[in-house]
């Protein structure tokens, strides 16, 4: 009864759609009825999605069920997967209330056996069905997703597995749920007013550029909206030209602007001057610049904490995540209090450097997910405004803030979620046996068409 009020007070989020619920009204239905085991496999753009789900099981679904004349067992509640990560920064009231809920931490980092163990056997056994983010974690944008992770086709196969040898008949099967917000008045007033903020803070000359009259609820016009793409894209020129200097000056990062000098020099120090190379919508060398000043930063944290830099950008943020909660949160350290003054001394030093050091992986893992041409294909307010969050979570950590605390407000919003069809885990087992990392690979790319298509 409160959430609905709550979410509009606490995240802005007014209006809630749902499409298709009564398929997982059927779901439900079914594994009350001992007839299938299913994985809830949600899209996460953002922070705020766990509310749209716990609205979603709590109100929607019960709703729409007795409209269909089915009758649930209540709670219709799911176990879920958590990053261990968020009760460390969250505190340890958030670590306890996502145990008591059902929840299940997993270290990202590391092969956490215990953890995995707990959800294979909440996935054959649970009181409940089980909800993973696929995609491993938040990306800020509504209309792109993520490359997925692996362990969610990995769960699906071990739940069929365990099935199979327990003689018992449940199909498994992995549900996609979309999840899409949208604002209830393009605020494009208002991403004027952020984006000169995000120039003058990053030392661009904005006094003679007059403003271009936007209004919030009103599109612009055609000349307006190439003008703000320009400078938008001026303003990601600007901070990757001053990142890559920052990196190779103290860091000894080889980057993109020491073969293109001449572009370097170019960076705009006038919000108006937008260089040729990026006003002619060359995104593909903003693709290619960012790419590398990502790989830099992240080579940076990996030489401190001495870890080799395998796989795919978000699997290099996982690990170095991993390896800086081992010197934070110490496991290998007596109780505080038997700590000499000198063993605490050099402990909250190691914490430190590694608080310190991680900074630059927190700078790459807002922007694992830009392409360059995300708002060049598409440019509506909400593009404009997920490119220009991740440009001001940029700058705020780069003034040694936290992005929570001056994260702008942009008006309310709109979410959309998408109920897709059920994919069957069941019958790919054959497939399974005979070769498992391909059964695995293909249901997981199944899985990013399924979630993609649900896209509007």
């Amino acid at each position: 009864m409160i959430l609905p009020s709550w979410m509009r007070w606490r995240v802005g989020i007014a209006d809630y759609q749902v499409e298709n619920t009564e398929q997982l009204v059927n779901l439900y239905q079914q594994f009350q009825a001992g007839k299938v085991r299913f994985l809830l496999a949600f899209r996460h753009p953002t922070s705020d999605d766990p509310f749209c789900l716990m609205r979603l099981l709590m109100d929607e679904l019960p709703q729409v069920a007795r409209q269909m004349g089915v009758r649930l067992k209540p709670p219709t509640h799911v176990h879920f997967i958590y990053d261990r990560g968020i009760p460390l920064w969250a505190g340890k009231f958030v670590g306890w209330l996502f145990s008591h809920l059902g929840g299940i931490p997993v270290r990202r980092g590391k092969v956490d056996l215990v953890s995995l163990r707990s959800v294979r056997n909440l996935f054959a056994n649970g009181q409940f069905p089980l909800a993973a983010a696929p995609e491993g974690g938040t990306n800020g944008h509504s209309e792109l997703v993520s490359p997925l992770e692996p362990g969610i086709a990995q769960f699906g196969f071990w739940c069929a597995e365990d099935l199979r040898k327990g003689d018992r008949s449940e199909a498994v099967l992995i549900l996609p749920l979309g999840i899409q917000y949208r604002f209830a008045e393009a605020p494009w007033r208002s991403l004027e007013q952020l984006l000169q903020a995000l120039e003058m803070d990053s030392g661009i000359n904005v006094t003679d550029v007059p403003a271009l009259g936007l209004q919030n609820g009103v599109d612009p016009t055609p000349e307006q909206q190439t003008i703000l793409y320009q400078r938008l894209l001026g303003l990601g020129g600007h901070l990757l030209g001053l990142m890559e200097q920052f990196y190779n000056t103290f860091y000894q990062q080889k980057l993109f602007y020491q073969q293109h000098p001449n572009l370097a020099q170019t960076a705009p120090t006038e919000a108006a001057a937008v260089p040729d190379e990026l006003s002619s919508a060359d995104n593909n060398q903003i693709a290619t610049r960012l790419h590398a000043l990502l790989n830099a930063a992240l080579s940076v944290a990996e030489d401190f904490f001495n870890i080799p830099p395998k796989g795919t950008v978000t699997d290099r943020c996982r690990r170095l995540e991993q390896a800086s909660w081992d010197r934070i949160f110490r496991e290998d350290l007596k109780p505080i209090e038997q700590l000499s003054p000198v063993e605490k001394g050099l402990a909250d030093r190691i914490a430190e450097e590694a608080d310190l050091r991680i900074w630059h992986m927190r700078l790459v893992e807002s922007f694992v997910s830009v392409t360059g041409h995300y708002v060049k294909e598409k440019p509506t307010a909400e593009r404009f405004a997920e490119t220009l969050l991740l440009l001001e979570d940029m700058v705020a950590r780069l003034k040694g803030k936290s992005p929570t605390e001056t994260a702008p407000d942009l008006g309310i919003r709109t979410v959309q979620l998408v109920v897709g069809s059920p994919i069957s885990v069941s019958d790919r087992w054959d497939s399974y046996k005979a070769n498992r990392r391909q059964a695995v690979a293909t249901l997981t790319q199944d899985l990013q068409t399924a979630l993609e298509a649900m896209i509007r």
